[in-house]
This record gives C-alpha cells, sequence and structure tokens, in this order.
C-alpha cells in the first residue's frame, strides 16, 4: 500500500524560499506518478506539476512565473517543491499525491480525484 508524507511547511515573510519533501512508501502496488497540489484558503485544492518517478520527467517544464520548481531524488522516492519569491497568495496547505497509471499527465491529471493516495499536506503561511 502507497503511503506518502509531506514536510517543509512554515511561515515565512513575502519573498522567501521553502523546499517541500514528499516521502513516498509502499510496494504493494507501483505507484508511478507523483503530484504536488495546494489549497489555498477557501478555495478548490489545485495542481502543481507532477512527475513520473520512473525517469524523472516532469510537468510542466516550467511553473508559470518560474517560481515553482518540482524535482525528483536520485532515490526515486522523495519528491520536491522548491518555492522561489513567495507571495501572499501562495498561503495554502501543500499536499503530495501519488498514482499508479503509466501515462503520469494525461489528460485531467490536475483533478484531485483521478489521484489515489494522499498526504496530510504540509501548511504553508506567508504573511508579512
Amino acid at each position: 500500500q502507497t503511503q506518502v508524507v509531506e514536510s517543509g511547511g512554515g511561515s515565512v515573510q513575502p519573498g522567501g524560499s521553502l523546499r517541500l519533501s514528499c516521502i513516498k512508501s509502499g510496494v504493494a502496488f507501483p505507484s508511478y506518478c507523483m503530484a504536488w497540489f495546494r489549497q489555498a484558503p477557501g478555495k478548490e485544492r489545485e495542481a502543481i506539476a507532477v512527475v513520473d518517478t520512473r525517469n524523472g520527467s516532469t510537468y510542466p517544464a516550467n511553473s508559470p512565473n518560474g517560481r515553482f520548481t518540482i524535482s525528483l531524488d536520485n532515490n526515486k522516492y522523495t519528491l520536491y517543491l522548491q518555492i522561489d519569491d513567495l507571495q501572499l497568495e501562495d498561503t495554502g496547505k501543500y499536499y503530495c499525491a501519488a498514482d499508479r497509471t503509466s501515462f503520469c499527465w494525461r489528460a485531467g491529471w490536475e483533478h484531485p480525484t483521478r489521484w489515489t493516495y494522499w498526504g496530510q499536506g504540509t501548511q504553508v503561511t506567508v504573511s508579512s
């Protein structure tokens, strides 16, 4: 059974940076795909980026404004989200998800319902 655990959140000032981590465990059913989502207060959960752990490929290749960078550790079980130049609107709970489908960024990947395994989230608070 696949499990994911997020960490690395915290409270920062605008312009600061954070690196979030997600550790995947469990081998009963391979979960090739991992992704980061976030949910701001009062808003729906939204996708940030996805990675195919089989080869480390990510999608999208470059996030809007270039402030979010997703990457996979060499061990293939740890996913990172580097957030630079944090803004007030980045405040929210950040979630890691995993799935066992073969095409990680298939149409509809941005919908949370397409993902099977979820962590409990890590809180990011940006305030001045």
